[in-house]
């Protein structure tokens, strides 16, 4: 079978079976399996594909399985990242929290940066790779979690991995700069996400009763891990804007920005005086 009509095929059994975005996934899925960019798929439509190794992927997408952890790996920023069952799965709207942060390490220079429930790594590692001067700390607790975060890490001189919960400070230098995207949903609202986004770990979207705990420990335990002036970006969740500005009471000019669709989705602050 070529590329071409395992494609074909595999839109029409994605969407026979109610998967949304079947196009797309299918697309995916077939370059993988041929080591090939998606960009590139036209140029590689007559190349040969083993069909049992395609069949297995699409079960496995049809049953819930997100598409990120059956390929392995997701594009994100300037990198490609591995990722699978354990770790949260980077998403666009990350990527212009990076970005925030980016201007502001870059303008620093030589700096300590934090990355708080580090996750993949997929904030800190794209934070390092591309502001050389940064050294970036990347704190995680989840075992699964860690073992991407290693891999993630590897080769990229200036990120540093620390295993511990973000409940200790620990014996660490002070920062300029803290970034994180903490778990943020409802506990109750767990139940009614997507399919797929279930079967990522609960402990990286469990932000407590009303979604603000984590944010609660990063203000009362890490505004003191800052410098003067320093600098904290957050991601939220589109309907805690006004929320987290009450929460932050030990942060001053608190900034909320909205991401690519027009949510409030990020927060800049400053350590108070």
């Amino acid at each position: 079978m070529t590329l071409k009509e395992a494609y074909d095929y595999g839109v029409y059994f994605l969407s026979c079976n109610g998967v949304d975005e079947a196009e797309f996934k299918s697309l995916c899925l077939v370059c993988h399996l041929d080591g090939i960019k998606n960009s590139e798929f036209e140029q590689h439509r007559e190349d040969d594909v083993i069909m049992k190794r395609f069949a297995d992927l699409l079960w496995r997408v049809k049953s819930g399985e997100p598409l990120q952890y059956v390929i392995g790996k997701w594009d994100f920023y300037e990198s490609e990242f591995c990722v699978g069952k354990g770790v949260l799965i980077p998403r666009p709207e990350t990527e212009e929290l990076v970005e925030l942060a980016v201007k502001a390490v870059k303008s620093i220079g030589k700096c300590i940066v934090y990355d708080l429930c580090a996750g993949s790594g997929c904030i800190g590692v794209s934070v390092a790779k591309v502001c050389p001067e940064a050294s970036v700390y990347m704190i995680e607790k989840s075992a699964d979690a860690m073992f991407y975060l290693l891999k993630n890490a590897e080769g990229t001189a200036n990120a540093k991995v620390i295993c511990g919960d973000i409940k200790n400070t620990g014996d660490l230098k002070k920062a300029d700069v803290i970034i994180s995207n903490p778990p943020y949903i409802k506990s109750d609202d767990i139940k009614f996400l997507q399919k797929e986004v279930l079967e990522e770990p609960v402990m990286a979207l469990d932000g407590g009763i009303d979604g603000l705990d984590f944010y609660r420990i990063i203000n009362d335990n890490w505004y003191n891990m800052l410098n003067e002036n320093g600098l904290l970006f957050l991601e939220i969740g589109e309907d805690q804007a006004e929320d987290i500005k009450t929460v932050l009471t030990n942060f001053k000019d608190i900034e909320v920005i909205k991401d690519m669709y027009g949510n409030d989705r990020m927060v800049r602050a400053v350590k108070k005086d």
